[in-house]
């Protein structure tokens, strides 16, 4: 993915990935739209893992990658959104350890 970053002059400030999804905080060129740039990455990330799970030979019928995403501008409140994506994988681990009886 770096170089993939750097072809396209693409700044990554943040970021953190978990089994199930990934947050970034990414600087785009202007000449690139927001869906361009998040199309781009997410299909050639889900080629790269679909040939890691065809060598491993774990390949199923299941799809790994979401039609769906989420962004944001930031401007004022980036170094709170830095912070965000820092602790994710903290904060999960906590959601999943209450119990809820």
């Amino acid at each position: 993915m770096r170089d993939l970053y750097r072809q396209r002059a693409i700044e990554m400030l943040e970021g953190k990935s978990t089994p199930d999804h990934v947050h970034m905080c990414l600087i785009i060129p202007l000449k690139y739209s927001i869906a361009f740039t998040i199309g781009l990455l997410k299909g050639k990330s889900a080629v790269r893992i679909h040939r890691y799970m065809h060598r491993k030979r774990q390949l199923s019928a299941k799809s790994f990658c979401s039609r769906r995403y989420c962004v944001s501008t930031l401007g004022l409140n980036e170094e709170t959104i830095r912070v965000y994506i820092r602790q994710q994988e903290e904060s999960e681990k906590q959601q999943l350890e209450l119990d809820f009886e």
